[in-house]
């Protein structure tokens, strides 16, 4: 299984959800669910990259998590959330399995150890929500687009991510002329290369030198629930 958690359920775990698993592919920006709105399905990225993102009323977002082949989208929702306290946006288009709720309610309410290890991933989501509250109120911005580049990397497997920098302001919560100034720096020091929407590390060792605590914290809390995951290029 491409997908971490789908690959470390029991065979017979496995064997309640196969009839309810549908593999579907998901462009770039699509809206998976809105804020306060009731989920439906949830979702096991194998390819694609989701956003947790929130919504202030000035109607900027920020992101909140990042989900990617490490983990599942809404399903917090087949363990009674019932609605979405976010957006789910794909940030990297690409293949997700996507599974009916009530069929991974009803599995979970059957399997301890299926119960167990989605409420360990959720723990997960809250403690990156976490810590990029922390991360915005403390650290720079070069910083930041360090670590941020660095998770998207390691969940979507590829050094070339095609973010524009208007997208990545809105995601960390910056203006746009933050994020230029800084990707500058960046491509000046040979960490990354930016060109037509593309950016491309360049240098990842030196970028991790350069992202803030919060990069690692963020694993390191995944490990401890979950386990390893290491889907970075080599």
């Amino acid at each position: 299984m491409k997908n971490v958690l789908l690959s470390l359920l029991s065979p017979s775990d496995l064997k309640l959800l196969t009839p309810h698993l549908r593999p579907a592919h998901f462009d770039q920006h699509h809206v998976l669910f809105e804020a306060d709105e009731p989920i439906h399905h949830v979702y096991f990225p194998t390819g694609a990259v989701v956003s947790l993102v929130v919504t202030l009323s000035s109607g900027e977002t920020i992101e909140a998590a990042m989900v990617g082949v490490d983990g599942v989208v809404g399903a917090s929702a087949a363990l009674d959330g019932k609605l979405s306290l976010s957006v789910g946006i794909v940030q990297l288009g690409g293949e997700i399995v996507v599974c009916d709720l009530d069929a991974l309610k009803s599995a979970a309410l059957q399997s301890q150890k299926l119960l167990s290890l989605l409420v360990r991933h959720e723990q997960t989501v809250y403690a990156q929500a976490q810590q990029s509250a922390a991360c915005f109120a403390t650290h720079q911005v070069e910083a930041r687009l360090c670590r941020w580049l660095l998770r998207a990397r390691d969940l979507s497997g590829s050094d070339n991510l095609p973010f524009t920098q208007e997208y990545l302001a809105q995601m960390l919560g910056v203006r746009r002329t933050s994020v230029t100034s800084v990707a500058h720096t960046l491509q000046e020091a040979g960490l990354i290369k930016y060109t037509r929407g593309i950016i491309q590390i360049a240098n990842a060792k030196k970028l991790q030198e350069s992202a803030c605590e919060c990069y690692g914290s963020v694993r390191a809390n995944y490990e401890k629930l979950i386990g390893p995951i290491d889907s970075r290029p080599a």
